[in-house]
């Protein structure tokens, strides 16, 4: 197995976990109050969630790709 494939596995394993923890955050009262209210979850949320899907997607056409 070549360091591409690893480093794709790695990303798409923290991609994952990152979304996991995004979709914990979004089930918080904080959250769910914040959603509420203004329509919009906190930033620390978003932030799990755009870097986990970035790192996912990254790491998916890592492992795709063909050398």
């Amino acid at each position: 197995m070549n360091a591409m494939k690893l480093v794709g596995i790695a990303l798409l394993v923290a991609g994952l976990v990152l979304l996991f923890l995004g979709y914990q955050s979004s089930q918080g009262w904080d959250d769910q109050i914040s959603e509420a209210i203004t329509g919009e979850y906190t930033d620390s949320t978003m932030w799990y969630w755009i870097v986990g899907g970035v790192s996912s997607v990254i790491g998916l056409v890592l492992l795709t790709i063909k050398r």
